[in-house]
């Protein structure tokens, strides 16, 4: 009885493990660099000179956002997800993956 319980434990963490290692790893900054493209219109990934939108260099160490908020993951997510001032909503034009590896790219200016 308690071998098929370590058993069934051991093949439950095995499953598991793959999923756990792929959210520790959330975006990869390479496809995200792909993925901004089609923000490259607006924002500059370069300088924080502004185009349409506010240039992004720098982004996550700045005190705050245009909109006054912290430039952490979920308030960039937000922001991309709704949008405003000008910027299109891209909640449902960007699948969650693309989204984590947009943010990572982010990360990396």
């Amino acid at each position: 009885m308690l071998q098929s319980k370590i058993l069934a434990f051991g093949a439950a963490l095995a499953i598991g493990f793959p999923a756990a290692v792929a959210a520790a790893k959330k975006g990869d900054p390479e496809k995200g660099k792909e993925v901004f493209q089609q923000c490259t219109p607006c924002h500059n990934a370069d300088s924080e000179e502004k185009k349409m939108g506010p240039g992004l260099k720098g982004l996550f160490s700045h005190e705050k956002m245009n909109n006054g908020k912290k430039p952490n993951e979920e308030n960039v997510r937000t922001k991309v997800d709704e949008g405003g001032n000008g910027m299109p909503a891209y909640k449902d034009m960007l699948s969650d993956e693309e989204k984590n590896d947009l943010i990572a790219y982010l990360k990396t200016l």
